[in-house]
C-alpha cells in the first residue's frame, strides 16, 4: 500500500507484507499473514462477526439501520465491523505516511514503525488512525481499524446560493493538534481545495469539493498537520447554525428502545452467574 521504510538490518524489511525475511516471500508473499497457498489461506475472510457489546448486538440483528442513527444520540463505537457493516464497500483508506520511531533501552536501540491512515468513503464520513508497531504490514493494520472506529459524521453546506448539492464546509471551523493550527474556510462552487497536499487528501475523502485553507505552526510535522485537520473537519456539526433551529421530536435512545431485546437475547459468559427471574 505504501513504501516501506527498510529496517536496520541489512536494508530488508522485518517480515512486513508477507516476507519471511529476505526475498522468501515472492512475488505471491507466501510468509506469515500473506495469500499463499495451504490450510490457512482466506481464513480471516470467514470469520463470522460475533459482537461483544450491545450496540454490536442491536446493528447484527437489524435494529439499527444507519449510522447517522447512531451519531444521532453519540453512541461511542467500539467494534470496527459496525462500520464495515453500513460502509464496508465504499470505504478507501490511503497512506499518509510510515515513519521509523526509536527507543532506547538497556539492550540499545528499540525500532518501530508508525503508520498514518486516512479513510474515508468521499460521501461524507472520515476517519484518522496511527498506530505502532514492529513491522509495517501489523501498523498499517492497526492503523485502519484505529480509522474506522474514528469515522465522523462530515457536514457540508454552501457557499451562497443554495443551489445543487451541497459542496463545502457550512461555516468557518478551526481544528488545532500541537502547534499546527488549520481552519477550513467556505468557498463558491468551482473554487476547488485550496491547501497544503495532506488536507486536501483527507478533505477529499471527506467529500469536499470547495474549500479553501489556512495552516499555522509547524506544518512539516504530517501528524500533527493530519490530526488538526481531521479536528476541524469533525467540528462542522459542533455549530448549531439556524436551520438546524426546527424542533424535532424527541425520540428514545437505541438502549432505551430495544431494551427488551437486549435482555432477551443475552449470553452468560462463563463465570456469571444467570440473574433470577422474579
Amino acid at each position: 500500500m505504501a513504501d516501506a521504510a527498510p529496517a536496520a538490518r541489512g536494508g530488508r524489511f522485518r517480515g512486513g507484507f508477507g516476507s519471511r525475511g529476505g526475498d522468501r516471500g515472492g512475488p505471491r508473499g507466501r510468509g506469515r499473514g500473506g495469500r499463499g497457498r495451504g490450510r490457512g489461506r482466506g481464513k480471516e475472510d470467514s470469520k463470522e462477526w460475533i459482537p461483544v457489546t450491545k450496540l454490536g448486538r442491536l446493528v447484527r440483528d437489524g435494529k439499527i439501520e444507519s449510522l447517522e442513527h447512531i451519531y444521532l444520540f453519540s453512541l461511542p463505537i467500539k467494534e470496527y465491523e459496525i462500520i464495515d457493516r453500513f460502509l464496508g464497500v465504499e470505504l478507501k483508506d490511503e497512506v499518509l505516511k510510515i515513519m521509523p520511531v526509536q527507543k532506547q533501552t538497556r539492550a540499545g536501540q528499540r525500532t518501530r514503525f508508525k503508520a498514518f491512515v486516512a479513510i474515508g468513503d468521499y460521501k461524507g464520513h472520515i476517519g484518522l488512525g496511527v498506530k505502532c508497531s514492529k513491522e509495517v504490514a501489523t501498523a498499517i493494520r492497526g492503523a485502519i481499524i484505529l480509522a474506522k472506529l474514528s469515522v465522523v459524521p462530515v457536514r457540508r453546506g454552501y457557499w451562497g446560493n443554495k443551489i445543487g448539492d451541497p459542496h463545502t464546509v457550512p461555516c468557518k471551523v478551526t481544528g488545532k493538534c500541537g502547534s499546527v493550527q488549520v481552519r477550513l474556510i467556505p468557498a463558491p462552487r468551482g473554487t476547488g481545495i485550496v491547501s497544503a497536499p495532506v488536507p486536501k487528501k483527507l478533505l477529499q475523502m471527506a467529500g469536499i469539493e470547495d474549500c479553501y485553507t489556512s495552516a499555522r505552526g509547524s506544518t512539516c510535522t504530517l501528524g500533527n498537520f493530519a490530526k488538526a485537520t481531521y479536528a476541524a473537519i469533525a467540528k462542522t456539526y459542533a455549530y448549531l447554525t439556524p436551520d438546524l433551529w426546527h424542533n424535532q421530536a424527541l425520540r428514545k435512545a437505541p438502549y432505551q428502545e430495544f431494551a427488551d431485546f437486549l435482555f432477551k437475547n443475552h449470553r452468560v459468559v462463563g463465570g456469571q452467574r444467570p440473574a433470577e427471574v422474579v
